[in-house]
């Protein structure tokens, strides 16, 4: 079977399919980036707390100076991540994660757990 997006026959389904199966073949060539913003909190029901904050309508940073724990203090900043970079679990939910503003969060629900805690992930830009 070949790669898909590499030549082989343009079926019915493959104009659909086509540009998610390109974007994801070019995106680890290119050393893809996400800058990503997260409320790290070891505890699952502190980070639930966390997470109707957000419901409710509070800022993403806020929430994430409140509630995180870890040196992402300052509104949940984590600045750009390469790919590579993050633990497993987050790394897969950050770059499925459509990009957001802080004004109109998209966020991970459920929270996302790793070995550091449970995460909640905001992406604000990929590259």
């Amino acid at each position: 079977m070949p790669p898909k997006g590499k030549g082989g026959k343009g079926g019915k389904g493959a104009a659909s399919g086509s540009a998610d199966a390109e974007k994801k073949e070019k995106a680890p060539k290119g050393g893809t980036a996400v800058k990503v913003r997260h409320i790290l909190c070891e505890k699952h029901g502190k980070c639930m707390e966390a997470m109707e904050k957000l419901k409710a309508g509070v800022r993403f940073s806020e929430v994430a100076s409140q509630y995180s724990e870890d040196k992402a203090r300052q509104g949940g900043d984590l600045g750009w991540m390469t790919r590579g970079s993050m633990v497993g679990p987050f790394q897969e939910a950050a770059f499925a994660l459509a990009v957001s503003s802080m004004d109109k969060p998209v966020y991970t629900d459920p929270p996302v757990k790793t070995k550091f805690g449970y995460h909640i992930i905001m992406v604000e830009g990929k590259k």
